[in-house]
């Protein structure tokens, strides 16, 4: 069945609204995941309930996990570690968290568990985690794919220690390895050879998780990460807004000429998404900080930019939708890692920025776009939640364009088609 048109709501005068934004998706996984190896019950305060954060809370349950739902808030009583869960089955949907945050965790049970998920999950990278994890003795039948569907089969007990990989392809394969580590006998020691890491602000988000719960990492040495054995720390967590969910709230501001107040954006962070305070003044845009909140107030013409984006790859999808409404050309540099992402991100933005008149080049490492006059086009999401943010960025400038399964933002702001229009209209 084919899925329904949204009709993104259009505007032809200044914005000037607040916008109160839902939890962070990459906090709330990682403190699920350190709840769940802790040594006693936490609570994860203001999570984002989405379906990325929703297919951990069933993976981790699955493993014995105590999940309790409590005045909008979620209860962790971690698992016995190493007891027999016998053989369960965990859907990673398309949440890359999961199907890679989920394994190493796994390997601690008394039991196999078999990962699979969307059609486009068994697409995503997964080799780096399965190899590093066989490398430290864990027996996973993957068939030889290095990809979903793939068995882990745990026997409560990771020795752990060196392992070196290639996480060139995502950051989310040092964390998942840093996440788990320190409740294997020798802890882990992770090398990366190979190409940049990107989006290294998450493996920093990661760190500092850790280290608030009293474990020791030592990263002195670039491109190399070590985690101490021990305990770690139960810690009631308060979650802070998601800020890569606010681009699409600044980039209403930015093309529509207006001013967005983005509530609670917090004074210091590790989110990738906090660049966009960085981004929208290249963009020609006033921000300031007015309390606990952001203020993004537009200039009087939206100039084109030359960012490189490596580290701060999901912005790429809004960055660019923007950028096909300035007055000028821009470069987005550093992002190749994207082809490997929910969709392949670069040949997407390509095509339907394409599909209202810009002309876009997909490169090796990023894109270039030159604006052209833009008219109505029904775009394509892609089962990407950053897509759709874009295709609503694009709606809000040109008339009568329509999405195509507006829905698969649910993947990180449920309801965001409702709290768009509430906002934008």
């Amino acid at each position: 069945m084919s899925s329904p048109l949204w009709s993104a709501p259009h505007r032809s005068s200044p914005l000037d609204a607040q916008v109160v934004l839902p939890g962070s998706k990459s906090l709330t996984n990682r403190a699920l995941i350190l709840a769940a190896l802790a040594e006693g019950p936490s609570t994860v305060r203001l999570p984002l309930r989405s379906r990325d954060t929703e297919l951990m809370v069933r993976a981790l349950r699955a493993l014995g996990v105590g999940i309790e739902d409590r005045e909008g808030d979620w209860v962790v009583t971690p698992a016995r570690w190493g007891s027999q869960v016998g053989s369960v089955d965990i859907d990673c949907g398309l949440a890359g968290t999961v199907m890679r945050f989920v394994p190493p965790v796994a390997a601690l049970s008394g039991g196999s568990t078999r990962l699979d998920g969307d059609e486009r999950a068994r697409e995503r990278p997964m080799g780096t985690v399965i190899s590093a994890l066989q490398d430290l003795g864990v027996v996973i039948d993957d068939g030889g794919r290095g990809s979903l569907p793939f068995t882990v089969h745990g026997d409560g007990n990771v020795d752990g220690g060196v392992v070196t990989i290639d996480a060139s392809a995502s950051s989310q394969f040092v964390s998942a390895l840093l996440l788990a580590g320190a409740r294997y006998a020798k802890g882990v020691d992770v090398r990366h050879v190979g190409k940049p890491v990107p989006s290294t602000p998450h493996i920093d988000m990661t760190v500092t998780q850790l280290q608030a719960r009293g474990v020791e990492v030592d990263e002195t040495e670039p491109n190399r990460w070590v985690v101490g054995a021990g305990p770690i720390a139960a810690l009631d967590t308060l979650i802070e807004a998601d800020l890569s969910n606010a681009g699409a709230f600044v980039a209403a501001a930015l093309v529509t000429g207006g001013t967005v107040r983005i509530r609670h954006w917090p004074e210091r962070t590790d989110q990738a998404g906090d660049r966009w305070r960085e981004i929208a003044a290249l963009f020609g845009a006033d921000v300031s900080r007015d309390g606990g909140d952001l203020v993004v107030t537009a200039g009087g013409r939206l100039t084109g930019i030359q960012v490189d984006l490596h580290d701060e790859g999901e912005l790429t999808p809004v960055v660019a939708a923007v950028c096909a409404m300035a007055d000028s050309p821009s470069q987005l540099t550093g992002v190749g890692h994207l082809r490997g992402h929910e969709t392949d991100r670069l040949a997407a933005i390509t095509a339907e920025l394409g599909r209202v008149g810009c002309d876009v080049v997909d490169t090796e490492d990023g894109l270039l776009i030159t604006p052209r006059p833009l008219h109505s086009a029904v775009l394509q999401t892609y089962a990407d939640h950053r897509m759709a943010h874009a295709a609503a960025v694009l709606g809000l400038a040109v008339s009568g364009v329509r999405v195509v399964d507006v829905a698969t933002t649910a993947k990180t702001f449920p309801d965001f088609a409702a709290a768009w229009t509430d906002v934008v209209a």
